[in-house]
């Protein structure tokens, strides 16, 4: 079991980005996923939760403001994060259960101006 997040970066307050998590070794689409975000000093905390039937949960922070999703066929999870702010800066994963326990390598995103 493999995840590889990617497309973090610096981007100014109001900003985009688009995250992508790559799985192998299972299907998503068997699979509750969550991603998560974690800042120096603080634990890991939950942002969103994607179910096999595709309902979709986020932290009250980003509700409205990130959207996830995935492709089967792709075997790839997303997270779309739009009016980013400052405190959204962390490392944020995509991970197989809440706790992070199984999670891939971090993508870094920074909010900065």
């Amino acid at each position: 079991v493999q995840l590889q997040a990617s497309g973090g970066g610096l981007v100014q307050p109001g900003g985009s980005l688009r995250l992508s998590c790559a799985a192998s070794g299972f299907r998503l689409k068997d699979t509750w996923m969550y991603w998560l975000r974690q800042t120096p000093g603080k634990g890991i905390e939950w942002v969103s939760t994607i179910k096999p039937n595709e309902e979709k949960y986020y932290v009250d922070s980003v509700r409205g403001r990130f959207t996830t999703s995935r492709d089967n066929a792709r075997n790839t999870l997303y997270l779309e994060m739009n009016s980013l702010k400052p405190e959204d800066t962390a490392l944020y994963y995509c991970a197989r259960d809440a706790a992070g326990n199984e999670k891939g390598q971090g993508t870094q995103v920074t909010v900065s101006s």
